[in-house]
């Protein structure tokens, strides 16, 4: 039984640091289990009708931290049970008998995961006493990958409602009215500029994958609903006879195309052409998209 605990603990402790590692530092950025945390988050917000707005991304990644802190903690625990009290030595005035032998596991373990090491229980098994510096390693870098995490979703963001605000800023112009009227090398550099953010933001999608499950509670912030504008854009330079607007226009018609198929396939999983996966993406994000 002591056998089997052990593995078991091993096992969940694995499965955390594996979550963390397609989460935090594989390109794709897919762990599984932090992936079903962010949509069941989302579903549920999603439901209720996205009232908590903009806090429900920080909401989702801090509940994926949290699940990542528990399966540390519960697979270090059950490394800790079987040699609980036997393996541990107690300071005067704990009586290691008043505790369920479940119980003490649980807190010698968050307290050396969270390296706060109140020296009130120390290990003298020798196994526990080799072991238990690898779960404070553990916690510390638990902590500094959150951290990092946090930090690292904002320039994602901050590319995205640029790319809104310029996609507004076309729109407020009419500018795909009027493209037609527009100097052939401006409106193929317009194209360019709009086609390079759009590549960015695919990019974003693939390695910050909790980015998609931030909303923004100014429309105009939201990529979710200028978005379909820029396929507007794109069919009235698809008109244009000159070569140089034609080919911006396809290279914009390429990245619209990777960019709906990336939402398609990681977020929404519907829609048959650009169009209909940007409808879906604003429907997702509760918006309306811009006429």
């Amino acid at each position: 039984m002591d056998v089997l605990l052990t593995v078991l603990g091993i096992v969940v402790i694995v499965a955390g640091l594996m979550d963390m590692f397609h989460t935090l530092l594989h390109p794709s950025g897919q762990g599984r289990l932090s992936r079903l945390v962010l949509s069941t988050v989302w579903r549920v917000s999603k439901v209720t009708g996205h009232r908590a707005g903009s806090a429900v991304g920080p909401a989702a990644m801090v509940a994926v931290v949290l699940l990542w802190v528990v399966l540390q903690a519960a697979g270090w625990a059950l490394i800790y049970y079987p040699h609980v009290p036997g393996g541990f030595m107690y300071s005067s005035g704990i009586d290691a008998a008043a505790y369920p032998d479940a119980v003490e596991a649980v807190y010698v373990s968050v307290v050396t995961l969270s390296t706060l090491g109140y020296g009130d229980v120390v290990a003298t098994d020798p196994w526990i006493r080799v072991a238990s510096p690898f779960e404070a390693l553990t916690g510390f870098a638990l902590l500094t990958a959150a951290l990092t995490w946090f930090t690292q979703i904002y320039p994602p963001l901050m590319r995205r409602r640029a790319l809104a605000l310029e996609i507004k800023g076309l729109a407020d112009a009419d500018y795909a009215e009027t493209i037609g009227e527009v100097e052939p090398a401006i409106a193929s550099r317009v194209l360019d500029s709009l086609q390079a953010d759009l590549t960015k933001i695919s990019v974003d999608f693939t390695q910050h994958t909790e980015s998609f499950y931030f909303q923004e509670s100014n429309p105009d912030l939201s990529l979710a609903r200028q978005l379909p504008y820029a396929l507007r854009l794109r069919d009235a330079a698809m008109a244009r006879s000159e070569p140089a607007v034609r080919l911006s226009a396809q290279r914009l018609s390429s990245a619209l195309n990777q960019l709906g198929s990336e939402i398609k396939d990681d977020f929404v999983g519907t829609g048959e052409h650009p169009g209909e996966v940007f409808a879906a993406y604003a429907a997702e994000h509760g918006q309306t998209t811009r006429a």
